[in-house]
């Protein structure tokens, strides 16, 4: 006689466990390469942006460059020529240039 034919057990899908432990590595990807270099970025320039003084020389995000000559609470004057000033947004700042930078480009 013809033996009966049973079905094999469907196969047992992927452990939790291990899918668990996938989440928790992207996780940790995601952490250590986008979100904590952008709170350091951000932590720094937050730092140049409240330690911004008078004569301070700097260049915004927007290409000005020029020397600062009065700094309020969210506003700078910013002199970019002789007699020339404008006034820029604090977190328009992106980049404390060293000093005598603007008169090394005059020249």
């Amino acid at each position: 006689m013809i033996s009966n034919a049973y079905a094999n057990a469907a196969p047992a899908g992927p452990d939790p466990m291990f899918q668990i432990l996938m989440l928790v590595g992207f996780i940790a990807i995601f952490y250590f390469l986008l979100w904590r270099p952008q709170q350091k970025r951000a932590k720094e320039h937050r730092n140049l942006v409240e330690n911004l003084a008078k004569g301070d020389e700097i260049a915004t995000g927007g290409g000005l460059m020029g020397r600062i000559t009065k700094v309020s609470e969210e506003v700078i004057t910013l002199e970019i020529a002789n007699g020339t000033e404008v006034l820029v947004q604090k977190p328009a700042v992106a980049v404390l240039l060293p000093k005598g930078t603007l008169k090394d480009l005059k020249a």
